[in-house]
């Protein structure tokens, strides 16, 4: 679906989506994670809002809804914090595509809801993906960005991290 909007938005020259939250999640973690609906970042709400329409979308407070498809979208973030910030490119099929947040990103999204939410499973979710992913993530990225005053989870990072070391040479 995220492919289509994208081919759409494209089509009138406009920026595309990203997808953040639990779909982004359930992307990295295989499916471990499941979330209802699918959110965005979008920064042009009257474009978004008209391509979502055209392909069968209603507004219901916050939820743009597709009842055919059983399916929500939700566009909680105009724009990520930093501009240029590492997304993922998914390719699909005859030529689709869409931008998912980058890893490191969400990793340091769901740290921030482990710690300031206290969310038993976006603390889950965050080892996982730390453990699965360890090998291949941007560290250095990671705790420049997790030691932003808006943040301030460095050291909770850096003692998953130790655990994760840990627990691989054992």
């Amino acid at each position: 679906m995220v492919a289509l909007i994208t081919r759409l938005l494209r089509e009138k020259g406009k920026e595309v989506p990203l997808v953040i939250g639990g779909c982004a999640l359930s992307y990295y973690s295989r499916e471990v994670y499941f979330t209802a609906d699918i959110d965005l970042a979008y920064a042009d709400r009257e474009v978004l809002d008209s391509v979502l329409r055209s392909i069968g979308f209603e507004k219901k407070g916050r939820y743009w809804f597709n009842e055919d498809l059983k399916m929500a979208i939700e566009v909680p973030a105009s724009v990520l914090a930093d501009e240029d910030a590492p997304v993922e490119i998914v390719e699909f099929e005859e030529g689709l595509q869409c931008r998912i947040i980058g890893l490191e990103d969400l990793i340091i999204d769901r740290l921030n809801a482990c710690k300031y939410w206290k969310s038993e499973i976006d603390c889950e979710m965050v080892e996982l993906l730390l453990r699965r992913y360890s090998e291949e993530l941007d560290w250095s990225y990671m705790e420049k960005r997790s030691s932003k005053p808006e943040n301030n989870i460095l050291s909770e990072l850096l003692g998953i991290k130790k655990r994760i070391l840990e627990k691989e040479n054992l």
